[in-house]
């Protein structure tokens, strides 16, 4: 199979593409997996800290942080939201940059879970996701290609 370098001096098989439409390769069906999980559920997640329909948010915000973050809990929420919403349109767009950036939030929403005593249930959770996030990261160095730079 003919082989196409990329900018990165890596190679990748011309026919990869092909086949992972085709849904016979498994880590692409894998890339895809993670990406949609990776897109909707900080969506979701984020437009429900505007709502509190799943759960009241502010109760998962450590004392600390409540105490150094600009208004109330509920303000800072907001912000949480915003964020996740946006980390949610990146991996979707382009996950190749937006998982690194959910695993990043995850790792500081596990840190905010773990100085508050009765979420370390939810911690553990968030460490699995936190792992899938790395995961689709890796597989996004696979299947999603890099950002052309334009010298101009």
């Amino acid at each position: 199979m003919e082989a196409s370098a990329f900018h990165d001096g890596t190679a990748r098989r011309s026919s990869s593409a092909l086949v992972a439409l085709r849904g016979r390769d498994a880590g692409y069906q894998a890339f895809v997996l993670l990406r949609i999980a990776f897109s909707v559920a900080p969506i979701a997640f984020g437009l429900d800290k505007f709502f509190n329909v799943l759960v009241d948010w502010p109760i998962y915000l450590a004392p600390w942080i409540n105490d150094i973050a600009p208004g109330s809990g509920q303000d800072f929420m907001y912000l949480v939201g915003g964020v996740e919403i946006l980390a949610g349109v990146l991996v979707a767009i382009k996950p190749r940059y937006g998982a690194p950036v959910v695993a990043a939030w995850l790792a500081g929403i596990i840190v905010n879970l773990l100085t508050v005593p009765g979420f370390y249930d939810v911690a553990l959770r968030d460490f699995g996701l936190l792992l899938g996030a790395l995961t689709l990261a890796r597989l996004a160095w696979s299947y999603d290609t890099p950002l052309k730079h334009d010298p101009s």
